[in-house]
C-alpha cells in the first residue's frame, strides 16, 4: 500500500541548490539543483530509506500528521551602541 511522506525544500543560494529533508524519516535527505530534481531525489532517497526498514526488520514509519510552515514577522532590533 502506497505511504505518503511531505518532503521540506529549503534554498541554498550560496551552493545555488535545495537541500530536503523527510520528517517523517529521520535522516533520509539529498540536496538538488531544482524543485524538479529535488522531488525526483526525494522519492529515491525515500525509496532507499524504506527498504532498509525492511532489510533490517523495523516497521515502515507513517507520516501521521503534515509538517507546518508558519512565516512570523518579526521586528528587527535595533543595533546597541558600545563603548
Amino acid at each position: 500500500m502506497p505511504q505518503e511522506y511531505t518532503i521540506i525544500l529549503w534554498p541554498e543560494p550560496e551552493d545555488d541548490r535545495y537541500s530536503v529533508i523527510v520528517p517523517a524519516l529521520p535522516g533520509c535527505v539529498t540536496q538538488g539543483r531544482t524543485v524538479e530534481e529535488c522531488i525526483d531525489r526525494a522519492r529515491g532517497a525515500i525509496a532507499l530509506h524504506l527498504e532498509g526498514f525492511i532489510a533490517n526488520g523495523e516497521p515502515i514509519p507513517q507520516e501521521r500528521e503534515r509538517p507546518q510552515a508558519i512565516t512570523l514577522d518579526m521586528p528587527v532590533p535595533a543595533p546597541v551602541a558600545r563603548s
